[in-house]
């Protein structure tokens, strides 16, 4: 399937200058979810990560990615969420972003120490909130094989943020 002509590129959004990759499209397309968890699939395979104990998705639209690859995988499901959205004891990490810092919560039982992982997000941009999950799993103690984006703005370098691990980009713009 070519992601790239379902997603719609949407102009000055959410400010000016800015062209935000839309992927409702491709999620409301009948094979599209499907195809992007049999391209995560396929790619995994490829660089011969092994089994996967836990995919842990970013809030919000690494749920739909994760939970889907979860399932697929026969793997746990992990939410990363923004702060007081986890109702017991969580990891917390703070992290920069281009105009101040955010944070990103995990429950502290979410993951067994020595479970291998799999972080999977919608986009990767500059890297912060993957590096910032990474951290999180750091703090679980389980072992990050991978990482997974459905889209990647190469022209941002959201790679050299990241951890040493595999990164699996489906598109790239």
């Amino acid at each position: 399937m070519d992601f790239k002509s379902i997603i719609r590129d949407i102009p000055n959004f959410p400010q000016q200058g800015i062209i935000f990759r839309d992927i409702t499209p491709l999620l409301a397309h009948p094979h599209g979810l499907t195809s992007i968890i049999q391209g995560f699939q396929t790619k995994f395979v490829e660089l011969n990560i092994g089994e996967v104990d836990a995919v842990i998705g970013i809030e919000s639209r690494g749920f739909i990615l994760g939970a889907a690859l979860a399932m697929s995988l026969g793997a746990s499901f992990v939410p990363v969420r923004k702060p007081k959205k986890l109702p017991s004891a969580v990891y917390r990490v703070e992290y920069s972003l281009e105009y101040g810092t955010d944070t990103l919560e995990i429950h502290q039982d979410a993951l067994a120490k020595g479970e291998r992982v799999v972080i999977i997000d919608d986009v990767i941009a500059t890297g912060g909130t993957a590096a910032a999950t990474a951290k999180l799993v750091q703090q679980t103690g389980a072992e990050l094989l991978a990482y997974g984006f459905l889209i990647e703005l190469d022209f941002l370098n959201g790679r050299k943020a990241l951890p040493e691990v595999p990164i699996v980009s489906l598109v790239n713009y």
